[in-house]
């Protein structure tokens, strides 16, 4: 036999393995499947005398047999077929009802209800295709609010990063930064409060563990044994239940360069590495990646051409946003997609980074950078109440940006960290303004009927 005709042959061979494992004892499955199938038969068995029956009896006449059931031989005829039809009815739907529990229970946390979580899954998989860019605790924000309402979500996300953890990984492993990609894979996991906080849990203490999180050491480890970055994400996604997908903007090992501004000075400070950026004293003049021109992430690229929205931000304009931004084929895949775009600006500014930036500010920069208009509606916060930490400020947009762009001000800052996001509020804001725009009451359309 030939290598193709061993390897179908081993296929039906592992397929028909994996139907008889549903048979293994202590499932709590045969029995319901047993139920069904005698529920079955009973129904068949039913419908087989009301054919025969009427067979049997059946004149040349077409309308003779509705005549006869409706003789006195009628009741005895029809209760053979409602008993066995009857019974077998509801030993079918009564199998089904226990063979979906013994099914579905096991995943369900305790005193959850299936309906409830089966409703919840549908309607969040009808839920728009939304591309979410960005970095840091911004995009995570975001992600864990809008997972709330689709599972259609893809986070593409910054590998710039150089410091803490991150950065020590990179300089000793040569692995991409896993920091931010954990946040976001925690952030879109489908048990947030336990796997997730295992994931983002920090060594305090031991020789090479200090100040690592388990989550960037996970995504090392796997990305040893799968032998690649991508793989490690899907595979560290698979384990915590993701809602959505998560992926590196590029696989390139790119560094963020910068010209900075000194303070009361025209002299520009070349900058390199993420770092830098931030602890230079002066204004952010211009960034850019080296090397200059790395290819995407192809997964990214579909996602973006695929999306019924884009959404940029909230986040570090300069090391978390444009790093994105400036992968090439990232910024001319968002231009070309038929998808809404959105940036989110933020509700602070970042010290060192963004000192003294106004909304405006930061939507020119991205401008600049990418040398044109893309986006088709800002959204910010407006409620700027709230003590803030200290060296930064709150942005606000100016008036003028409404004669740029369409402008959505909305109460978006958390109570508890006014000068960040509140994820649900935000989410909700976002996906009001989508259907507002897409739904039957867009471009003065009539409302359904």
């Amino acid at each position: 036999m030939s290598s193709k005709g061993n390897a179908f042959s081993n296929k039906i061979l592992h397929s028909l393995q994996r139907v008889l494992r549903w048979f293994i004892p202590g499932l709590g499955v045969k029995r319901w499947v047993l139920v069904v199938l005698a529920g079955t038969t009973l129904l068949g068995i039913g419908l087989a005398v009301l054919v025969l029956d009427v067979y049997r009896n059946a004149p040349e006449t077409w309308w003779l047999p509705v005549l006869s059931y409706l003789s006195l031989r009628f009741l005895d005829r029809t209760l053979r077929v409602i008993i066995f039809g009857g019974l077998g009815l509801a030993l079918v739907v009564y199998g089904l009802i226990r063979l979906n529990r013994a099914l579905i229970r096991p995943l369900l946390k305790p005193g959850q209800p299936m309906v409830e979580k089966i409703e919840d899954y549908r309607r969040r998989e009808r839920g728009p295709k939304i591309v979410a860019l960005g970095g840091g605790h911004g995009l995570a924000t975001l992600l864990h609010g809008l997972k709330a309402h689709t599972r259609n979500l893809t986070a593409i996300v910054t590998v710039t990063d150089e410091g803490g953890s991150s950065g020590e990984l990179r300089r000793s492993t040569g692995i991409l930064p896993p920091g931010d990609i954990r946040n976001c894979l925690t952030a879109l996991s489908d048990d947030e409060a336990l796997i997730g906080q295992i994931f983002q849990y920090r060594f305090t203490s031991g020789t090479g563990l200090e100040g690592h999180s388990l989550g960037n050491l996970f995504l090392t480890a796997m990305a040893d044994l799968t032998g690649s970055f991508e793989e490690a994400v899907a595979e560290a996604g698979r384990v915590l239940a993701v809602q959505g997908k998560v992926l590196p903007a590029t696989l390139h090992d790119v560094r963020l360069k910068a010209d900075i501004v000194a303070p009361d000075s025209t002299k520009r400070v070349h900058v390199k590495g993420e770092t830098s950026v931030v602890e230079t004293v002066g204004k952010v003049h211009h960034v850019w990646l080296e090397p200059d021109n790395p290819k995407a992430f192809p997964p990214a690229i579909q996602a973006i051409l695929g999306a019924d929205l884009i959404v940029v931000g909230p986040g570090s304009l300069y090391t978390s946003l444009l790093p994105n931004l400036l992968v090439p084929e990232i910024g001319q895949a968002i231009q070309s997609s038929k998808a809404l775009k959105f940036y989110v600006c933020n509700v602070a500014t970042q010290e060192g980074e963004t000192d003294g930036y106004s909304g405006g500010d930061h939507i020119h920069a991205i401008e600049q950078h990418l040398s044109g208009h893309i986006f088709d509606l800002i959204v910010c916060n407006n409620r700027c109440q709230g003590e803030l930490i200290e060296g930064i400020e709150y942005v606000t947009m100016e008036q003028e940006i409404e004669d740029e762009y369409a402008l959505y001000q909305a109460p978006l800052a958390d109570d508890l960290t006014p000068w960040r996001h509140n994820g649900g509020k935000l989410a909700e804001v976002i996906l009001d303004l989508y259907y507002e725009r897409t739904g039957p009451l867009a471009n003065g359309g009539k409302p359904e009927t």
